[in-house]
């Protein structure tokens, strides 16, 4: 019987191990130098900082040879570079703090949630062996992210830091649940819109130009707009705000391809965040922080003033083109350097080159996602990988933007490069899940097996199919995983 051979596909496990060791060698070269930089000699524990973040890499690239062989090689060299330059601008910053008395040790800590992430990652990697298993946790990942979103604002619990009550303490361990809600809200986006898609895209009147949708359609927008504006006004965050209902707009232009949706969703939280602006005080003093930084009524307004943003913005000016280097500058200036404001850290003594060089490699990261987008067959798949890589983009656009005073100030922290365990366990879980969907984007089709040609006059037995057909009711391995039912919705 003839086959049809599928070309071969390289798995790219070699290119990935080369790129690893570049990433590796940057990050450890940081480490060093920050120690050059500041003490003139080399960090003692260089060699045990190595060799520990050589071999999370090494697991995690050996967990993908076994379990994901033709997932992206690119992905993964590009977080831990990021990873590892982070640590080595906090590294510095706690060196900074020591020497001014300051409460320090964000860099061993950070190591230990990097070791944590790349473990978690690992799992997630071994244990979900398909990603459209997810699909049929749609309307649980919704209550789950409701959950998780609404958890900072039960009491004992949740707790308000700097203005913004964003963080649960449970047993002397803090986190902030809406870095995990932003992943749970992915899946239960891309398994609404992927069932949804048609009536979203086709339905609906045609006004200058743009296809507007029907009343009844708008019900999830407006849902998720009335949710986004709820965690402004009531949590205080502008950021985790602006990040959901962005979200939610992106995969449903993605589902639909209709620039109408984006129009809308523009409108509905720029016109909600004005009133909330006006209605509510705390959302008020962001933005006169951001329109007027350099007033001096607002820069010594404590809290809430603007000192950050300003300190920030000269700790960039100081900066330049090439920066200060390695330890010659005073990020430590800047409160929540290691944190809100590691931006500012990397562009003083990095300079404008190395802050390019970093964003190049979320830019990097973000089109190998959306690569794997367009490359995974389900539609499942599509919107959800889609959905993450927009999140990455994204939530680098507003910490950044904020940072040099284009958009105001919101809170988020840069992903993979900023100190907090939360941010960092949730961004390495987004690499997992994009890592396991462009394994099947990249793995080859299986053999197909040619059906013989009856010859003519040859009987058909009743009920009988052909050789390689599949039984009625059989799911084709290509199809989507069913969403799951709940009160009779699928």
């Amino acid at each position: 019987m003839a086959t049809v051979q599928p070309h071969r596909v390289r798995a790219g496990r070699g290119v990935e191990l080369g790129l690893l060791v570049l990433a590796l060698a940057i990050a450890v070269a940081g480490y060093a130098l920050v120690g050059l930089g500041i003490e003139g000699r080399v960090p003692p524990d260089v060699i045990g900082y190595g060799a520990g973040l050589t071999g999370l890499a090494v697991g995690l690239h050996l967990v993908l040879r076994w379990r994901a062989p033709y997932a992206d090689p690119v992905i993964l060299p590009v977080a831990v570079a990021l990873n590892g330059v982070g640590l080595a601008m906090i590294y510095r910053i706690d060196i900074a703090y020591e020497a001014r008395e300051k409460a320090a040790g964000f860099a061993e800590r950070q190591l230990g949630w990097t070791a944590v992430s790349v473990v978690l990652a690992a799992l997630v990697l071994i244990l979900l062996r398909d990603h459209r298993t997810l699909r049929r946790y749609t309307y649980t990942a919704m209550i789950l992210a409701l959950g998780l979103v609404a958890l900072p604002l039960v009491p004992v619990i949740g707790q308000t830091i700097n203005g913004a009550r964003i963080w649960v303490r449970v047993g002397g361990v803090g986190m902030q649940p809406a870095e995990f809600a932003k992943i749970v809200l992915a899946v239960f986006f891309a398994g609404y819109l992927v069932t949804h898609r048609d009536t979203l895209a086709l339905a609906g009147p045609k006004v200058l130009g743009l296809h507007l949708p029907r009343a009844r359609d708008l019900g999830p927008i407006l849902i998720v707009w009335g949710a986004s504006l709820a965690v402004l006004v009531l949590e205080r965050d502008l950021g985790t705000s602006l990040l959901l209902f962005g979200l939610f707009v992106a995969m449903l232009y993605i589902a639909t391809e209709r620039l109408s949706w984006v129009v809308l969703g523009m409108l509905l939280f720029v016109g909600g965040a004005a009133v909330a602006a006006t209605a509510f005080p705390h959302v008020g003093a962001r933005f006169d922080v951001w329109l007027h930084p350099f007033d001096q009524e607002i820069f010594d307004r404590s809290p809430g003033g603007s000192g950050q943003l300003v300190r920030g913005l000269f700790g960039l000016a100081n900066g330049g083109l090439f920066g200060t280097g390695w330890g010659a500058g005073r990020p430590d200036l800047v409160p929540f350097a290691e944190s809100d404001f590691i931006v500012a850290s990397m562009g003083e003594e990095l300079g404008l080159t190395g802050l390019l060089a970093l964003l190049l490699c979320y830019t990097i990261l973000t089109e190998r996602g959306m690569r794997t987008a367009i490359g995974v067959r389900d539609g499942f798949g599509k919107l959800l990988a889609g959905g993450l890589a927009f999140v990455v983009a994204f939530q680098t656009f507003v910490v950044v933007g904020g940072v040099t005073r284009l958009i105001p100030l919101t809170g988020l922290t840069t992903p993979f490069l900023a100190y907090g365990g939360s941010s960092l366990v949730a961004n390495w879980v987004i690499v997992a899940l994009l890592l396991r969907i462009s394994d099947e984007a990249r793995r080859p089709a299986p053999v197909v097996r040619a059906i013989p040609t009856p010859e003519v006059g040859t009987p058909v037995t009743a009920g009988a199919r052909p050789v390689g057909a599949r039984a009625e009711g059989t799911p084709d391995p290509g199809d989507d995983h069913p969403t799951e039912r709940i009160g009779g919705l699928s």
